[in-house]
């Protein structure tokens, strides 16, 4: 049965769904059959994985609220093994309409079930809150990966985030774990950030990957051209990162091994 890691943090502009988007293609590309879903009204991975949104059938609304099966909605992407389960803006809409339904928790979950045999990996691309939406996502999660940025303001709202996964786990969902916090938007030559890794590491200790995102303009420009940054510049410090985040992810349910890469690359 395929995990279903929820990639969540309720601050917006951390590279949630940059590390949903090139994580899920890192797996993909190293034979790991994987799903990312998007959950954000915004429908940043959907567009950064060259879907359209205008016009699109089969989405995550009609999954939530149409009764469509899941197995439908799903969409190739021009990257072998990795498909996505597309929203658009109708998601919006998803939150109130949800909230008088019964089971409102367990819609994602329910979804889901049918279609997690398909893949190794089913990574959801939460909504920049601890919204209804995200609590679906945590209910439907095996694990938990939390994007953090390597700035002055990494750890705020870490304490409210956390103790929502706990909640869902108390509640909803008892077996779900935090898979880990990853950096993202690392500078090295900024002494703020590196005093900032050192901060979460001492308090979070092997919680945190090893792995750190790099600032890397690649990484940037990719969505723009509906790539993961792994097909846009393979040889990116971006690529190179996602790929070792990607081995450490892999690693953690017993996976194939993935060969590690020394961080470094060219911009």
């Amino acid at each position: 049965m395929g995990r279903v890691v929820a990639v969540v943090n309720q601050k917006g502009g951390v590279g949630k769904t940059t590390t949903a988007v090139n994580l899920g293609a890192a797996l993909a590309m190293e034979g790991l059959r994987t799903l990312v879903i998007d959950l954000d009204p915004q429908g940043s991975a959907t567009t950064g994985l060259g879907l359209h949104t205008v016009a699109l059938h089969g989405t995550i609304y009609e999954v939530l609220l149409g009764g469509r099966p899941a197995r439908e909605a799903v969409h190739r992407t021009s990257v072998e093994k990795l498909d996505v389960l597309p929203a658009t803006r109708d998601l919006v809409g998803a939150e109130i309409e949800l909230v008088n339904l019964q089971g409102r928790e367990q819609r994602l979950a329910d979804a889901l079930a049918p279609i997690r045999d398909d893949y190794d990996f089913l990574l959801i691309d939460c909504p920049p809150s601890l919204s209804l939406l995200t609590v679906n996502a945590l209910r439907a999660a095996d694990g938990v990966i939390v994007p953090l940025q390597a700035e002055y303001y990494a750890l705020e709202g870490l304490t409210a985030l956390l103790d929502t996964v706990g909640r869902v786990r108390d509640a909803l969902n008892a077996t779900l774990a935090l898979d880990g916090l990853v950096l993202t938007m690392f500078d090295g030559r900024n002494s703020l950030a590196r005093q900032v890794q050192q901060e979460v590491r001492t308090h979070f200790g092997d919680q945190v990957y090893r792995t750190v995102i790099p600032r890397n303009v690649r990484l940037s420009e990719s969505p723009s051209h509906g790539m993961s940054v792994m097909s846009y510049d393979p040889s990116s410090r971006g690529a190179v990162a996602y790929r070792a985040l990607a081995a450490e992810v892999a690693a953690q349910r017993n996976a194939p091994p993935i060969a590690r890469q020394a961080a470094g690359g060219a911009e």
